[in-house]
């Protein structure tokens, strides 16, 4: 019983990670941005997590892109 416990409680810890990273892997992979905005919006998620990730998707890139 305890090492299903212990299995279940790794499965979720890997699924939180997995979501907790999906943002930045979704920023790292899209053309959107590049270079310092690109830096910008990680970090942004990295402080302020899929609130910065939604507002990526709305609103990047901020400047023209040439």
């Amino acid at each position: 019983m305890l090492q299903t416990i212990l299995g279940l409680g790794a499965g979720i810890i890997i699924l939180l990670l997995f979501i907790w990273l999906l943002p930045i892997v979704l920023i790292l992979r899209s053309d959107k941005t590049s270079g310092a905005e690109k830096l910008l919006w990680l970090i942004a998620v990295l402080f302020i997590s899929w609130f910065a990730w939604i507002l990526y998707m709305l609103l990047a890139p901020i400047g023209y892109k040439e």
